[in-house]
């Protein structure tokens, strides 16, 4: 069964929704393999003129799935980068997406999740989302997607929520820059509607250049970040084989603390 729901309408927005509310949109290798090929399809078809990304049910994304993670902790270190390469495609095929995305975060998002947000070029969130980059909390760090989300929040930022792994609300991910707008959820598809329309007055050329154009100017480009990815990758898969990335991912699967916190209560 097909883990993402593809619609378009008359007026050339393309929307991609994860499907899987029943474990909150969580990634599995069907789901970023199915994103990828929407992402790469809506890129090359001329009818679409904006792809928004969203999610079903009360989350945007819960980041990996649990039975996916289970399956990292017994992988070898080159199946484990072979898996995080995998993701790190996805994140730039829709970061470097020739076509404006717009993410609509209908929910929470952690990890990856976070991760397909930063990817997109505009940000809606409804108001009473919950973010997070917990990684570190499992022994890991949020590698693959740390070029993305350094890039919206800055240095300062990603210090402190890469390491502390704690979550932040929706007006503290305002702030930092990671969503633009956040409105209450009732509201999220007349705030969606109303930003598309202004999206739509622009020439499609025009908007894709200006995309192009502020790439140029920050200075990367897909083929850079393929450099990057590769080092992320191997930085991840080193970190889940590890003995604290083992024993983080064993506590996290078994509701547990991990051993580095103690005994505690």
């Amino acid at each position: 069964m097909s883990r993402l729901r593809v619609e378009q309408d008359d007026r050339g927005v393309r929307t991609l929704t994860l499907n899987r509310p029943e474990v909150h949109n969580a990634f599995d290798d069907q789901l970023i393999g199915e994103l990828v090929d929407a992402l790469a399809a809506a890129g090359q078809d001329a009818s679409v003129r904006v792809v928004v990304l969203t999610g079903s049910g009360p989350s945007f994304s819960a980041g990996a799935d649990l039975e996916w993670m289970r399956a990292q902790v017994h992988a070898s270190e080159h199946d484990n980068e072979h898996d995080a390469l995998r993701l790190a495609s996805l994140m730039r095929t829709l970061n470097y997406l020739d076509r404006p995305t717009v993410a609509r975060v209908n929910g929470s998002a952690f990890g990856g999740g976070l991760g397909l947000i930063a990817c997109c070029d505009m940000t809606l969130a409804a108001a009473d989302a919950t973010f997070g980059l917990t990684e570190a909390r499992l022994g890991l760090a949020p590698a693959v997607i740390s070029p993305y989300v350094y890039r919206r929040i800055g240095e300062g930022a990603a210090r402190r929520y890469f390491m502390t792994g704690e979550r932040f609300d929706a007006a503290t991910a305002m702030r930092l820059g990671l969503i633009q707008q956040s409105v209450p959820r009732e509201a999220l598809d007349a705030s969606l509607d109303a930003l598309l329309d202004e999206l739509l007055r622009s020439g499609p050329q025009a908007m894709l250049e200006c995309k192009r154009l502020v790439f140029a100017v920050a200075g990367h480009d897909a083929e850079q970040q393929l450099t990057l990815d590769e080092y992320t990758a191997r930085l991840i898969a080193r970190l889940r084989v590890s003995a604290e990335g083992q024993e983080g991912l064993a506590a996290f699967l078994e509701k547990r603390r991990p051993g580095w916190m103690g005994a505690g209560p």
